[in-house]
Formats: C-alpha cells, structure tokens, sequence
C-alpha cells in the first residue's frame, strides 16, 4: 500500500501550514518527503520552482543543511552540550568564523527567551525549554523553510503554548515559511493554513 499519493499543493513563502490527521494518515511521511529526509518513488517536490527530484545523495545533504530546518518530537539536542553549543553544531558543520556563529547563537536563544540559559546542559531545562533550543538550533543556518514534526507531543499545555506563540512569533516577524505536523486541534489557532491528511491524501486544505 502507498503511504502517500495523488498529492499536489503548494506552500508559499512566509506561510504557516499546519499538517494534521490521525496516527497513521501520512503526515509524518509527508514531511519527511518535504524536507528531504526521504525520497518520493514518483512524483516530484519543488523549491523555488526549481526540482529536487535529479538531486544526489551529496547535494540532497547540502540543501538541507543550507536551506532547510528541522525540529522534532524528541528535541534531538546531544546532552553534552550546553544550549549554546547545540544551537551552534550546525553552523559549524557548514563552516565560516566561530564569532559570527556564536553571536547568531546567542540572538536566537534571546529570541526564544532563553537567553539566561546559554550555559545549561538538557538535563537542566524543562521540556518547553529543550524545545525552544531546538527552535533556536533549527534558525542558525538561515533556513527557507522551518519543518516541525509533532513539535509539542512531549509538552504540557503551558509549554505547549510557549513553544507555539514561539512559532507564530517567527512567522509574523521574522516572515519564516514553517510547516507543522500536529495531532492536537488546538495548535491550529496558530497557523495561517489546515492540511488535513486521510489516508495518505489530502482530506482538505
């Protein structure tokens, strides 16, 4: 069985798009075939009206890390690290002078409200508060297009909430293109625009 077909839409630059469905629509799938992460069988994905489809596995990996950022359920964020050094890691796999990068690492913790936390460790901070850092990791390249994958399955409601008043905060000021996949109804008070997938197609948008 297909986990994902007859799809098209389109995301236009500086949109908020939440993706949502129930367990097993193909929401997750969907954003992995976006961001990269995997690679359809057919059809094909476009950015700037240009196609990835003839990119190799070495210019897939570029793209990503220049383009595109990532958030996850599970933070992801190495706990020997402090925050600051998380939020940095990428820019140092891309290269360029530590000072620029540890400056742009400082403004986007502040960015977040977590600027008084530059020198904790994950272990330190609260699960609202390891996602923030995840947020502020995902921005240090520049992306075009932020993906967040069930960014607040792991949270309470009032972490929840921070970390989505964080996002909207992104998208209206900083006009950064983001899209979302989220289970929870009430996250969609936040985004510009619903997809809502059933299995493996789009129910709605």
């Amino acid at each position: 069985m297909e986990a994902l077909r007859d799809l098209t839409f389109t995301i236009a630059d500086g949109e908020f798009v939440g993706i949502m469905g129930k367990s097993g629509s193909g929401k997750s799938t969907l954003l992995r075939q976006l961001g990269l992460i995997d690679e359809p069988t057919s059809g094909e994905i476009f950015f700037d009206e240009k196609s990835t489809q003839e990119l190799s596995d070495l210019e897939r990996s570029y793209f990503r890390l220049h383009y595109l950022g990532y958030i996850f359920q599970e933070y992801a964020l190495i706990p020997e690290l402090t925050a600051l050094e998380n939020v940095m890691l990428p820019a140092m796999m891309k290269g360029g002078k530590k000072s620029s990068y540890l400056d742009k690492a400082k403004t986007l913790l502040d960015t977040v409200n977590l600027g008084d936390r530059l020198h904790h460790r994950p272990k330190q901070l609260s699960g609202g508060q390891q996602q923030r850092v995840a947020i502020a990791r995902s921005l240090i390249n520049d992306p075009k297009v932020l993906f967040a994958d069930e960014p607040t399955a792991n949270l309470d409601t009032a972490s929840t909430k921070v970390v989505m008043e964080t996002f909207q905060k992104l998208n209206k000021t900083m006009k950064q293109t983001i899209v979302l996949v989220t289970h929870e109804p009430d996250n969609q008070a936040y985004v510009d625009r619903t997809i809502i997938m059933k299995d493996g197609k789009i129910h709605a948008k």
